[in-house]
């Protein structure tokens, strides 16, 4: 493909992107099934253009005041790539490349905005940025900055059912593969973005040696401290990331328990669990938490990933920033808290609770938990100093640093801050 044709197909993926509610590389695979005349370095270069688009998508639509693909995509050649009129202009020619540049194109091209607004600067919504400045105080803008902009990295879990870290080391040196050590989790390993293979076609993924999760997924499972012999209630399991994490800490003694709404989500578990050697037990919930009855008041651990606004995992998804709006924060705020009071009923005493969300926003996470305390004065927090000491999966550097920015039971992992996806997480117990 011409880089005229490149850059067509990556309007037209945009384009689809804010049409749709599909994520980016969905839309990315999907447009490469229906052109297979495009080769695997057109793919790429197609693929980078659009993610690097969407990390700079608030700056490239003000300064062309053009949200579309196309004027995503010109703006981006000017300020991203410091093309003249004249080159993009050698680029824009019709046919099987975009249709030229209008007069109007050119003149914003040519005399661009002089100032900023802040959240412009910051690369995230006017919204958001009003919430990472009540949520983050004076370092909001380089909190917004780092969860937008980066590539994230690749991290894995060695999964302890199969072996330890170093014999996953030596089973991924023998495909070439060298990941580093993750910072904070025991088992975690990281491949720098621009250097990571396909993990899944990987013998050590295949034979369920690791999987793929974000250190900051590992941390808030390992936090959680299942242990064996103890009932443990995944109760927002999705696709079973944590309820693995679960089996693993459990050393395959106790009952394990993964719920959710969602069948399609839960269908890929039993596949998962088969590679990973593990074993829980598959329960499909109903809208209203019905299909737990029986196990009120039996459980030690229930953890709830309450479903969110996912804005902590934006480095990976950077088209998600736009999807959300204040309104839509609030209906999930109702949700979340409506979730957690349904799991509590399922501790016993002496249990503990643990609430997560993938998300950044105070709105979901520490507004919730004090909506929680308020109405449950029967559960108490419990420090995260404290759970970090007692897991043995977090290095000793993780229990130091996650004390010092812990308030009390809560904890919000950042990119800045952790160099993670954002999660947040509050520790309970239940007298």
């Amino acid at each position: 493909m011409t880089p005229g044709a490149r850059l067509k197909a990556a309007i037209e993926v945009l384009d689809t992107i804010r049409q749709t509610r599909a994520p980016a590389d969905q839309v990315l695979k999907a447009w490469g099934r229906e052109h297979r005349f495009a080769g695997s370095g057109d793919r790429r270069a197609i693929a980078e253009r659009v993610f690097t688009t969407l990390r700079a998508r608030v700056r490239l639509a003000f300064l062309m005041d053009d949200e579309t693909g196309r004027g995503l995509i010109i703006a981006a050649l000017a300020h991203l790539d410091h093309l003249s009129v004249d080159e993009i202009s050698a680029l824009f020619t019709g046919d099987r490349a975009p249709d030229p540049l209008t007069a109007e194109e050119i003149a914003k091209v040519a005399s661009p905005p002089a100032d900023l607004p802040s959240h412009v600067q910051a690369g995230v919504p006017l919204f958001i940025a009003e919430a990472f400045q009540r949520a983050y105080g004076e370092d909001w803008m380089e909190e917004a900055k780092a969860l937008i902009e980066p590539r994230a990295p690749v991290d894995m879990r060695v999964n302890a059912l199969r072996g330890g870290v170093d014999g996953a080391l030596r089973l991924l040196a023998h495909e070439g593969v060298e990941p580093a050590l993750s910072p904070w989790s025991g088992w975690g390993l990281r491949l720098p973005p621009a250097a990571a293979p396909d993990v899944q076609k990987l013998r050590a993924w295949t034979s369920g040696w690791i999987e793929v999760q974000d250190e900051a997924s590992q941390i808030a499972g390992f936090l959680a401290n299942a242990r064996p012999g103890e009932t443990v209630i995944d109760y927002c399991a999705g696709g079973g990331g944590k309820t693995l994490i679960f089996a693993q800490t459990m050393k395959r003694q106790g009952r394990l328990i993964a719920c959710d709404v969602n069948k399609k989500r839960l269908d890929v578990l039993p596949e998962r669990l088969e590679r990973a050697g593990a074993k829980a037990e598959i329960r499909r919930t109903s809208e209203d938490g019905a299909g737990l009855e029986d196990m009120e008041g039996k459980a030690a651990l229930v953890f709830v990933d309450a479903p969110c606004s996912g804005s902590g995992t934006w480095r990976r998804h950077p088209e998600g920033a736009w999807r959300i709006n204040a309104a839509s924060i609030g209906r999930m705020a109702d949700l979340q808290i409506a979730i957690l009071n349904r799991a509590a009923r399922l501790v016993r005493p002496g249990g503990r609770l643990a609430y997560a969300t993938c998300s950044v926003l105070d709105e979901e996470n520490g507004q919730v938990a004090d909506a929680f305390e308020r109405l449950h004065p029967d559960f108490t927090p419990i420090p995260i100093s404290k759970a970090a000491a007692d897991s043995e999966h977090l290095t000793d550097r993780a229990a130091e640093h996650f004390s010092r920015i812990a308030e009390g039971g809560r904890l919000q992992l950042t990119p800045r801050r952790t160099d993670t996806d954002g999660f947040y997480l509050a520790l309970y117990r239940k007298n």
